[in-house]
């Protein structure tokens, strides 16, 4: 007998969807055609809007400020994603090894999730702040100079240091729910052949895991383009030199300092078409290598 709820009165059916469309459409719908409406035109806050065609397009593809910060943008996902991946993998499947202790492990792995992203990146700030942090004096200890508020590179890695510990408690949610479900049959086979503990990750987890890691490249790469502003802006505010200005945070100042709607709307649109273009790949890839049972 099936459990699923029918209507048979369609009035009743709409009723409930209402408020959910209803938001969609004021927050989410309504604001992407704006946008994209908003993108062919000049449109400042002290001047009317005049229509100019794809002139905002053409300045960001003659921007080499903007084509940087697009590869910078890129790169920064592609580390995001596959530091998450690895770590969260790793940390999950020791967690799910243990044998006593395991909630006190689970929940030490998944609390910096649940800090604000605006909280975390101050955090990461003092942790890892040139002259106050606490890591600094280590670091610099073993010869490394700290220096990221004006180096490049290393204000890169730290943002990028910061952004992936913030996400590996999500992840590890999801992968030792999808490793429990992992039959113990194979686990002991496995371990009865003498398989060693990466291959054993490797070879036995990760294929049945497949389903639910594609899920988290995707969460992962999105969370990487649009959830990482607060960390840009609270530790490098893009710099220096524009090695951290990721797109997004790129597209706000665009908006909110320059006050350029237009062409941040225009930054908007291919904020949107990147994003949708890796989802597009990611989800191809996964119809080919995800295994799905059957």
């Amino acid at each position: 007998m099936s459990t699923r709820e029918v209507f048979a009165n369609r009035l009743q059916a709409g009723a409930l969807l209402l408020p959910t469309m209803v938001v969609s459409l004021v927050f989410l719908y309504y604001p992407t055609v704006r946008a994209v409406g908003l993108s062919f035109y000049r449109a400042s806050l002290a001047r009317d809007d005049v229509f100019v065609g794809l002139e905002n397009y053409t300045r960001l593809v003659g921007s080499s400020e903007y084509l940087r910060s697009i590869l910078i943008s890129v790169l920064f996902a592609a580390c995001i994603v596959v530091g998450v991946m690895v770590v969260g993998l790793y940390v999950s499947f020791l967690i799910h090894e243990v044998e006593f202790g395991k909630g006190l492990y689970l929940v030490s792995a998944i609390w910096p999730y649940a800090l604000p992203p605006a909280v975390a990146g101050l955090v990461f700030l003092f942790i890892a702040h040139p002259t106050i942090g606490i890591l600094t004096g280590y670091i610099e200890a073993v010869g490394i100079d700290v220096n990221w508020f004006s180096n490049g590179p290393q204000a890169f890695l730290v943002v990028l240091v910061a952004a992936v510990w913030k996400q590996i408690g999500y992840n590890v949610i999801f992968m030792t729910a999808a490793m429990s479900n992992v039959p113990a049959s194979l686990t002991e086979t496995a371990k009865l052949d003498g398989v060693s503990r990466i291959r054993r990750l490797l070879q036995v987890y990760v294929p049945i895991m497949s389903p639910t890691l594609v899920f988290l490249v995707i969460i992962n790469t999105i969370y990487s383009f649009f959830g990482t502003f607060a960390m840009v802006d609270l530790m490098t505010k893009g710099g220096p030199a524009g090695a951290t200005n990721i797109l997004i945070y790129d597209l706000w100042r665009t908006a909110f300092q320059f006050y350029d709607f237009g062409f941040a709307s225009a930054k908007s649109v291919v904020l949107f078409v990147t994003v949708g273009v890796l989802m597009y790949v990611q989800f191809r890839l996964s119809d080919r290598y995800a295994y799905y049972g059957g």
